[in-house]
């Protein structure tokens, strides 16, 4: 059939959903801990194809062909917004930029008691703040995208995959003119099992999670892969570093347990994007004293080097593109040599096995690939 019913892992984007005219697509999570779609009355489906036509996964190629991208270090003038997001604060300050001039903004926030990562809209300043840092898990996106309307004014930010099948989209309905799109520069996306497992070893501790800070800046900018959990044990948190080997950064980082397009089928490294404009960290040597954190910004389009350029309450030093991309992946990822056996161990959701277990006996490796000592 003319739709995405026979797709199997693909990006979990969620915009098949959103397309669909007779809403019979959801977005529901699979075995492994990733979204990915259920047309629920096949019956229903009208043959239309615009599921296919926005579906980033089963297109070979890239939404845009971006031939000019200007690059840029940057950060955020505003001491306690650089503080508190992952890099310099960039994406935040073109966010506020945007609502100023009549936008409205839909990003990803934690949402504490479902334990996920979620899209949707903001409308001021205080509700932006929500999108603050990073959230290494896969957000769900349908509820938020659906509530988007063509002729309205937004900024759409998500990963390269999301952003790719959001222009499509768009461009489905002539409606490109009122939207700038910022993805950023993506690791992958881990399985959402290895995420609540983490979490619950954690809350054995601390009680149950009352917030979370994927990347903590107390030690300098270079060390801010540190998982900080408050928990209703209001007396103790979970600190625990990449650096001292924390397990899910060990997974996520060393690409042990991220979804199967995320490897192979991943076309975003580098500067392939679909956006108007990326973001990410600035890692590397031209800032490796930095301990407040370095945005790496580029401009793919003349719309995303036009919101650059009015962006307020940014410095912005321009660089060639290798050294803003200094750091970054440029390659497709090798499938890992961790995922079989935890994918075995997640199964046993009644055996007391920590992610611990079985990381002893990959620990070498993973810290190896991460250059960790």
């Amino acid at each position: 059939m003319n739709n995405v019913s026979e797709i199997k892992n693909c990006y979990g984007c969620g915009v098949c959903s959103v397309v669909c005219s007779k809403k019979i697509i959801s977005i529901v999570q699979d075995k492994q801990g990733f979204y990915a779609p259920r047309i629920e009355h096949l019956e229903q489906c009208t043959d239309c194809g615009l599921c296919l036509k926005v579906c980033a996964y089963s297109h070979d190629e890239v939404a845009n062909s971006n031939t000019e991208p200007q690059g840029y270090a940057a950060w955020s003038t505003d001491v306690d917004v650089r503080r508190d997001c992952s890099s310099g604060g960039v994406g935040f300050e073109i966010g506020c930029s945007l609502l100023n001039e009549g936008y409205k903004l839909c990003g990803v926030r934690y949402d504490v008691p479902t334990r996920k990562a979620v899209h949707y809209i903001a409308s001021t300043p205080t509700e932006w703040k929500d999108s603050m840092g990073s959230k290494y898990i896969q957000s769900y996106t349908p509820d938020a995208f659906k509530a988007i309307s063509r002729k309205e004014r937004f900024l759409v930010t998500g990963t390269p995959c999301q952003i790719d099948s959001f222009r499509r989209y768009l461009r489905t309905f002539n409606a490109e003119d009122n939207f700038v799109l910022m993805d950023f520069f993506c690791h992958g996306v881990p399985s959402k099992l290895v995420w609540d497992k983490y979490l619950s070893e954690c809350e054995k501790k601390i009680g149950r999670v009352s917030s979370i800070s994927w990347r903590s800046k107390e030690r300098g900018w270079h060390d801010s892969w540190a998982m900080k959990l408050q928990g209703d044990k209001s007396e103790i948190q979970h600190i625990s570093r990449r650096s001292q080997g924390d397990a899910f950064y060990l997974l996520f980082l060393g690409n042990q347990c991220l979804g199967k397009a995320c490897y192979a089928h991943c076309k975003y490294k580098a500067l392939s994007s679909a956006a108007d404009i990326r973001i990410g960290d600035l890692w590397g040597t031209a800032y490796k004293d930095n301990k407040e954190g370095v945005s790496a910004l580029i401009g793919l389009t003349e719309r995303g080097k036009l919101v650059i350029e009015k962006t307020e309450h940014i410095e912005c030093v321009a660089h060639d593109m290798d050294t803003v991309i200094e750091g970054q992946m440029r390659h497709q990822l090798s499938y890992p040599v961790v995922m079989r056996p935890l994918q075995l161990l997640l199964a046993k959701t009644r055996v007391p096995i920590a992610l611990q277990a079985l990381l002893s006996k990959y620990t070498n490796k993973l810290k190896s690939r991460l250059h960790i000592p």
